[in-house]
């Protein structure tokens, strides 16, 4: 691990070099390339932010649903059993178990919260607009 600059601090300087220095001297689809670059570092940079809660959340809200094992120790295998453990919820959604009841209830939390927690890394601004934007 390093001290200074960090992660974000680096990722930042970028972003500013793109946004402030380049995008305004290019034109075409020059300046919409470097556009979607410092967009990228954006993402990865909340990505950085929000992923050990997101993570941890997610991990918790399957446990509820589809009951309780040990938590993976590190960052790559929780991500690989949460993507396992999410192809057994979705095993049980198209075998009929999430069609009512409280199950069904807990499943479209687990679903809404996944789904913003995603947004505020992907696109922010999107769940800040009001629901009539939003569609």
């Amino acid at each position: 691990m390093q001290d200074r600059p960090t992660i974000s601090e680096l990722l930042q300087s970028v972003t500013q070099l793109l946004d402030a220095e380049l995008v305004p001297t290019l034109s075409g689809s020059r300046q919409f390339y470097a556009r979607v670059a410092a967009n990228v570092l954006r993402i990865v940079e909340r990505e950085l932010a929000n992923e050990e809660e997101h993570l941890s959340a997610e991990w918790l809200r399957l446990d509820a649903l589809l009951g309780t094992t040990d938590r993976p120790a590190t960052r790559d295998t929780l991500q690989q059993a949460i993507w396992r453990r999410t192809e057994e919820l979705s095993e049980r959604i198209r075998q009929g178990d999430a069609d009512t009841g409280p199950y069904r209830e807990q499943m479209l939390r687990h679903l809404k919260k996944t789904i913003q927690d995603k947004l505020v890394v992907s696109n922010p601004n999107w769940i800040e607009r009001p629901r009539e934007e939003n569609g």
